[in-house]
């Protein structure tokens, strides 16, 4: 039987941008802030963290008000759970935009998860993709810290990657088993507003709203659909709310 973790999300980051980033056509031209998350994973044998967040986040009081908690470096988040990056056995890795992976170099004794396109991508990016810098995976890549996955893998008993490329080619995400059930943290760029529209959206027909930095909006479209219905709790990348409620499962 496999253990029954619990998921703690850090606030190692964030953005200050248009909502219309997060939802295609809706609440365009809305301030948001999103929190960047590392999510400790604890409750097994080893010790899990999916994604590493910003080097070095910015802390201002205007966005900690917005996202109603305190943004901290990987080491203080750790802290908090008597952790440091070297205690980590596992990072898993939704995606590799850089503000997921700054912190990789850290966690010198962890095996890293991540798609075989993420890898390809990270080092020979589109213009479009200038979110990728290989700089930051460089460390853990010539350390020989790197396991690339090509398809839908458990990596330990009760935490399966699951590849759904919406918001990137190699996008994983990740599902958990927790006593509340099934939690699945996306591995492209959400809030709940996907997932649960208002019912004004709902009025033109669509059940979620794809992210609007995607591939392909029909296939995220289908992909949030899928996402939404093969969990208890859904837990999308940059939803505020996490980092108010404390641990999840």
């Amino acid at each position: 039987m496999s253990a029954k973790y619990t998921i703690h999300p850090l606030v190692v980051g964030s953005k200050r941008f248009d909502k219309g980033f997060m939802t295609y056509q809706q609440e365009m031209g809305t301030p948001y802030v999103i929190p960047l998350y590392a999510w400790l994973v604890l409750g097994g044998e080893k010790k899990i963290l999916v994604d590493t967040g910003e080097l070095r986040p910015i802390v201002s009081p205007d966005r900690e008000e917005f996202i109603g908690a305190k943004i901290e470096t990987i080491e203080e988040g750790l802290a908090r759970h008597g952790l440091t990056p070297e205690d980590i056995d596992i990072v898993i890795h939704t995606h590799l935009h850089r503000d997921h992976c700054e912190n990789d170099y850290k966690f010198t004794n962890a095996t890293f998860y991540v798609h075989e396109k993420e890898m390809e991508v990270v080092h020979d990016p589109h213009p479009l993709d200038y979110r990728y810098q290989e700089d930051f995976i460089l460390d853990v890549e010539e350390n020989g810290q790197i396991k690339t996955l090509s398809e839908d893998t458990e990596v330990v008993p009760g935490i399966t990657m699951i590849h759904t490329p919406a918001h990137t080619e190699g996008s994983m995400s990740v599902l958990i088993e927790t006593a509340k059930g099934k939690a699945l943290i996306t591995g492209f760029c959400c809030i709940m507003d996907n997932f649960y529209p208002a019912k004004e959206v709902k009025g033109l027909g669509m059940e979620v709203i794809p992210p609007s930095t995607c591939l392909d909006l029909k296939e995220a479209y289908d992909i949030v659909l899928k996402c939404r219905d093969m969990a208890d709790i859904i837990i999308p990348l940059h939803e505020p709310k996490f980092a108010r409620e404390g641990a999840i499962g």
